[in-house]
């Protein structure tokens, strides 16, 4: 074996002073490159023509119909986008979509009672201090906020202005909740994820497969509960908009790639981008998911270490889903952290460590790949986190095994 080979192996080269300097490094490009945006702006315009915050516009667009009793006119796209040129003084901004169920219309009316830039600070620092505190309470160790906060998915979040800080926060919260025997609080957290609901799919298969029964009572519960304020603060109309809206965003966002197919790091999306059809896409993402679930059922039921079984869950809930954004990757955080604190804790096996720095880079590296080769590296990053998880769990179990024998013939 090659040098490059044993080190990628061993993981030696990934040292503590590396560590270090590789998130100083690329947290200072960050807010430099921030600062540089907004400093180029004009009117909270940027140079391409596009809001400061770019998604955001959307959420504030709809916060403010929200705010005048209109808050269906968020899921018909003429009226969206003319209330999104309104919020810059009728300057022809992108159009943005406005695609969350009618419980998250909370979230917008409140950034709508300031003024955008405000509003917009509001989003990005509040949802941005919830991840990393949560980063920091399930691993808390000096390093955790300076290699938390210079993930590379952070910066990639920030610049579209979207919410997932308030994913991972939500996800990781829930799993550390979970660890430490508040399961009903974890279900709650659980629950108000439903305002992302394609990253729910695999989570009823991790929860009944542990028989975690009060979470899954929770968050059914804070689900039911979200519905039916939401009905009684506006409406069965909004409900019915946002039902017809999901037919725009499952064919024109999705299916014919008006995001962009290097953005999304999904199997569908990918198979799109290669020239599936649709259908053959939806095949294999199916078979994807099926394959998540399974392998998510034997691990939750399993006796392996918990720090797996939350790892394999992040992992698992960006892969399932057919529409995943690079930003969304922000979630990967809390599978890498909750692997990292398992290999803290035990030792780290071959190729683990050098796994876990390709699965923090790569957000910074996916779509430019995807968009100049067709390689959705982001997707096999995640993929290969997944299996390795599975892995270690394995080998942990049979080094379990191992042991009790060596002491019985002991």
């Amino acid at each position: 074996m090659t040098a490059i080979g044993c080190a990628l192996r061993s993981g030696d080269w990934l040292t503590a002073t590396r560590i270090k300097s590789y998130s100083w490094i690329l947290l200072a490009f960050t807010i430099a490159a921030i600062a540089g945006w907004i400093a180029l702006s004009d009117g909270l315009i940027d140079r391409n023509g596009k809001p400061i915050g770019t998604d955001f516009s959307n959420v504030y667009a709809a916060g403010v119909l929200t705010l005048q009793g209109k808050a269906a006119d968020a899921y018909d796209p003429p009226l969206q986008h003319a209330m999104e040129k309104a919020v810059f003084d009728g300057r022809d901004v992108p159009f943005f979509g406005w695609h969350y169920p009618p419980f998250f219309f909370a979230i917008a009316a409140i950034t709508a009672l300031l003024p955008y830039a405000a509003g917009l600070a509001l989003w990005v620092v509040s949802s941005l201090a919830a991840y990393l505190a949560v980063m920091r309470a399930i691993l808390p160790r000096p390093e955790t906020l300076l290699v938390a906060a210079a993930f590379p998915a952070v910066f990639v979040n920030i610049g579209h202005g979207q919410n997932a800080f308030f994913t991972a926060g939500l996800l990781g919260g829930a799993l550390l909740l979970m660890e430490r025997g508040r399961p009903w609080a974890a279900g709650v957290l659980i629950g108000l994820l439903a305002y992302k609901p394609q990253f729910g799919v695999l989570i009823p298969v991790a929860l009944i497969a542990g028989a975690r029964w009060p979470t899954v009572a929770a968050a059914a519960a804070t689900v039911v509960a979200l519905v039916a304020i939401s009905f009684a603060a506006l409406g069965g109309d909004v409900w019915h908009a946002f039902f017809q809206s999901m037919t725009f965003t499952q064919t024109v966002v999705l299916e014919q790639g008006g995001t962009g197919w290097e953005k999304i790091q999904s199997v569908f999306s990918a198979a799109r981008h290669w020239g599936a059809d649709v259908r053959s896409a939806y095949a294999l993402q199916t078979m994807l998911a099926l394959a998540l679930a399974a392998g998510l059922a034997w691990l939750w039921r399993s006796e392996a270490a918990f720090d797996l079984k939350a790892s394999a869950l992040a992992s698992a809930s960006l892969l399932a889903t057919p529409y995943v954004l690079d930003y969304d990757l922000v979630v990967l955080a809390v599978a890498i952290i909750f692997f990292v604190r398992h290999g803290l804790a035990n030792g780290f096996r071959d190729y683990e460590l050098s796994l876990l720095a390709a699965a923090w880079i790569v957000p910074l590296l996916s779509r430019s790949i995807a968009g100049l080769t067709t390689i959705p590296l982001g997707l096999v990053v995640m993929i290969c986190l997944f299996a390795l998880t599975l892995q270690r769990a394995l080998a942990d179990r049979a080094s379990e095994i191992d042991g009790h024998a060596r002491i019985a013939q002991a």
